[in-house]
C-alpha cells in the first residue's frame, strides 16, 4: 500500500514540476517576445538584431520545460524512493 502511494505522489508531483515549468516558460516567452516589439518600435533599424537575441533566448526559456519533463520521467520510471520500502 506504501508503495502505491509513494508512486501516485511521485506521478502527481511529475505532473505538478511540468506543468509549473511550462506556465513559467511561457510568461518568460511572453515577455522576451514584448521586449523585442517594444524594443523594434523604437528603434526599427535594431529590428534584425532584436529578433536574432529573442530567438536564442526563447530557445533557452523553452529548454527548461524539457529538462522539467525529463527530470519527470527519471523519478516517475527510476523512482529511489520505492526502493526504500
Amino acid at each position: 500500500m506504501e508503495k502505491a502511494i509513494v508512486l501516485a505522489l511521485s506521478a502527481f508531483g511529475a505532473c505538478l514540476g511540468v506543468g509549473l515549468a511550462a506556465l513559467g516558460a511561457a510568461i518568460g516567452d511572453g515577455h522576451a517576445a514584448s521586449k523585442m516589439l517594444e524594443g523594434t518600435a523604437r528603434q526599427p533599424e535594431m529590428g534584425g538584431k532584436l529578433l536574432v537575441n529573442m530567438l536564442i533566448s526563447i530557445g533557452l526559456i523553452e529548454s527548461m520545460p524539457i529538462i522539467a519533463a525529463v527530470i519527470a520521467i527519471v523519478l516517475v520510471f527510476a523512482n529511489p524512493f520505492v526502493s526504500l520500502l
